[in-house]
């Protein structure tokens, strides 16, 4: 992809390093493309990813794929997704004073962009798939910096008693975890997902509780139906037996 349409490739992905400050200035009204008046960002994502693709004998995509290497690199993007998070919530609150679902969303658009806008970069590759949108299918990055979004929010309206840099720290390691031990482990189950179907039954499971519960009334319904209607067939041939032998006795 890279070799043949360079400018696609670089400009996906400077959209995956940059998608959460796209995302979020869309939000809030500013210009989207505010993100190229920092040089030296620009400069540096763009000498990665042609150092990356281009590389003689590919020795820096070789190097990459060392584990050591891949955990020290996961380590510090989420570090940088705490910061992107707080950068977030606090850039919300000087727009709307306290608003919670903006502070919420902002953060969340300036955490996890780079996957929310995945579809916008596949529609740029030309390989755009409706059944890989991460609205359906929500990813580990988009649900752990959703939960980091809400914390920080109550956090910053002064709902959570904790510091914001000992919230960070705490925040912060768990990510860490979580992340290098599902690439060690090479596991895919979210650290929380136990929690997640808990939450999802009981707040949004009665529905499904009480159709089933309907469908069994209704089988049971139908059941004695039938057995009401086969013997009445029974009933009847036997009076007419009845009937014959009295006859006959007559």
């Amino acid at each position: 992809m890279a070799w043949k349409n360079p400018v696609s490739s670089w400009f996906t992905a400077m959209l995956h390093c940059f998608g959460g400050g796209i995302l979020s200035c869309i939000l809030l009204a500013e210009p989207p493309l505010r993100f190229l008046a920092n040089n030296t960002n620009i400069l540096l994502a763009s000498s990665i990813w042609y150092i990356i693709f281009f590389c003689p004998c590919d020795l820096v995509s070789r190097g990459y794929s060392f584990l050591p290497v891949q955990l020290l690199a996961a380590g510090m993007k989420e570090v940088t997704r705490t910061w992107k998070i707080v950068g977030g919530v606090t850039h919300a609150n000087s727009y709307y004073k306290n608003g919670w679902i903006v502070m919420i969303a902002i953060g969340w658009a300036r955490g996890a962009g780079g996957s929310i806008i995945t579809n916008f970069e596949q529609l740029v590759k030309g390989g755009w798939k409706p059944q890989d949108d991460e609205w359906l299918k929500m990813s580990y990055p988009a649900k752990v910096t959703l939960l980091g979004s809400v914390i920080f929010t109550f956090q910053h309206t002064k709902h959570l008693a904790i510091s914001k840099h000992n919230l960070m720290f705490c925040y912060t390691i768990f990510l860490v975890t979580t992340k290098i031990t599902m690439m060690i482990t090479e596991t895919a189950t979210m650290p929380f997902s136990s929690i997640e179907d808990t939450l999802s039954r009981m707040l949004f499971g009665w529905q499904q509780q009480f159709s089933s519960c309907e469908k069994k009334n209704e089988t049971k319904s139908s059941f004695n139906g039938t057995g009401s209607s086969t013997s009445k067939p029974i009933a009847d041939t036997s009076d007419k037996v009845k009937k014959k032998h009295t006859k006959k006795t007559e």
